[in-house]
C-alpha cells in the first residue's frame, strides 16, 4: 500500500534506499573503515539462491550501502565505522568482532554514484542515522541466508507490523521472528544475525516495523530504536 502524505516528487527520484520520514540524528562523527568502500554485496552470504531482491540491494556496487547498518569497527580504529565483519569470515579477532555493533543505518552509498560529487571518498565519513526517527528503508534481506530451523536456504522471509528488526550477518535488515505453521520461529541466530554470529545472546533491536514492504511500496517503514 502507498505511505500517506510522502511529500512530493516520490523517493524513486532519489538514489538512497533510506527514506528519512522523521529524523533522529544524522551522525557525522565516525570515520569510514577501509572496507566501507570496497566490501562487495552482499558481504558474507552470497550464496546463488539467497541473496536479497529488495530494490535497495546493488550487488553491482561496492562499499557500504545506503540503508546498510553503520556498525562500529574496533579492528579498523578507534571512532571506525563501516560494515559487518566475522571472526569466522572476515579474519578479525573474535574480541573486535564480539564490539562490532550495530549504531544506525547509513544514508547514501560509501561509492557515491555516476557523475556527482563523492563527499565519502573526500571526507572519509559516512553518515548514518540513529537516535530514533521513522524511516522507509528499501535494503532488507527476502531470502534464508542459511537453512535454519523448517525453512531451507532461499526460502523467502515474510514481514509482518510489529516486527523487531534485527542486522542479518550481511548487515541488511531482517525480521527477528517469522511465522512457522503458527508459531513463532526465531532468525536471531548464528549464520543469520551479525550479532549472535560475533558471540551476543541476542541481537540489538534496530526497529519496529509499521509498515510491510509490497508492490506498490517497496520499503520497510520501521520506527529506530538505536
Amino acid at each position: 500500500m502507498p505511505l500517506l502524505g510522502q511529500a512530493s516528487g516520490g523517493w524513486t527520484e532519489s538514489s538512497s534506499a533510506l527514506r528519512i520520514l522523521h529524523v533522529g540524528i544524522r551522525n557525522t562523527v565516525g570515520v569510514l573503515s577501509d572496507d566501507a568502500f570496497r566490501q562487495q554485496n552482499p558481504p558474507i552470504v552470497n550464496t546463488a539462491g539467497t541473496v536479497t531482491t529488495s530494490p535497495g540491494a546493488l550487488t553491482e556496487v561496492f562499499g557500504v550501502l545506503s540503508g546498510s547498518v553503520a556498525f562500529t569497527r574496533p579492528d579498523a580504529g578507534s571512532n571506525h565505522i563501516g560494515g559487518p565483519v566475522t571472526a569466522a569470515v572476515s579474519g578479525v579477532t573474535a574480541m573486535q568482532a564480539f564490539n562490532t555493533r550495530p549504531l544506525g543505518c547509513f544514508i547514501n552509498n560509501a561509492a557515491g554514484n555516476p557523475y556527482e560529487n563523492l563527499p565519502a571518498s573526500a571526507s572519509n565519513k559516512g553518515p548514518y542515522v540513529a537516535a530514533m526517527g521513522t524511516y522507509g528503508n528499501r535494503l532488507y534481506e527476502t531470502q534464508f541466508l542459511i537453512a535454519a530451523g523448517p525453512f531451507a536456504a532461499g526460502d523467502s522471509l515474510a514481514y509482518l507490523i510489529g516486527q523487531d528488526l534485527i542486522s542479518s550477518v550481511n548487515g541488511y535488515l531482517m525480521p527477528r521472528w517469522v511465522d512457522n505453521a503458527g508459531a513463532v520461529f526465531s532468525l536471531d541466530l548464528v549464520g543469520l544475525a551479525l550479532e549472535v554470529e560475533n558471540g551476543h545472546a541476542a541481537s540489538q533491536t534496530l526497529g519496529v516495523l509499521k509498515m510491510v514492504p509490497d508492490s506498490v511500496m517497496t520499503e520497510c517503514v520501521y520506527d529506530a530504536r538505536v
